[in-house]
């Protein structure tokens, strides 16, 4: 026969372990929602820090209103490096001159050497080489959602 001081201490036992079970189970449920609540603000921290990145690369720079500045050294233009550089960038004329700010004819002109651009457009054209084809379509398309036009047109006097 089982000493009844044993059978008493294990039926404390497990009366024990079941009330603490009731107890902590709560606690359990409050810490998994916890940690889902977190791991959802964990990936849409990583949503909004992924497309800060993306906009912060497509926003315009704040020297974007002012002319573009010459170099410190002399600046040459060539009507082949202009070719090139609108091949690069993957950009017919009409969407190179929108991105200059300058007419179509302007940049067949350039391009077949019957003008030069001016010293404001050649800066322009010089800040258009340290960028890539993705920033240079991205500026385009910010350039059409702004609706800003292509080329000033002079206008006959009449």
């Amino acid at each position: 026969m089982p000493n009844i001081g044993a059978l008493l201490k294990d039926e404390i036992s497990r009366l024990c372990r079941r009330e603490i079970r009731k107890a902590v189970a709560g606690a359990k449920k409050a810490s998994a929602a916890y940690r889902r609540d977190i791991a959802a603000l964990k990936r849409q921290m990583a949503a909004l820090q992924k497309k800060a990145a993306f906009l912060e690369k497509r926003a315009v720079p704040a020297n974007a209103g002012k002319p573009a500045a010459l170099p410190d050294r002399p600046v040459r233009f060539v009507a082949k490096g202009l070719r090139s550089l609108r091949s690069r960038l993957g950009l017919s004329a009409p969407q190179l001159a929108r991105l200059l700010g300058v007419s179509e004819q302007s940049i067949y002109n350039w391009e077949t050497k019957k003008a030069t651009p001016r010293k404001e457009q050649l800066a322009a054209i010089i800040a258009l080489r340290g960028i890539g084809k993705r920033e240079a379509h991205a500026r385009l398309d910010a350039l059409k959602a702004t609706g800003a036009p292509a080329a000033k047109k002079k206008r006959a006097a009449r």
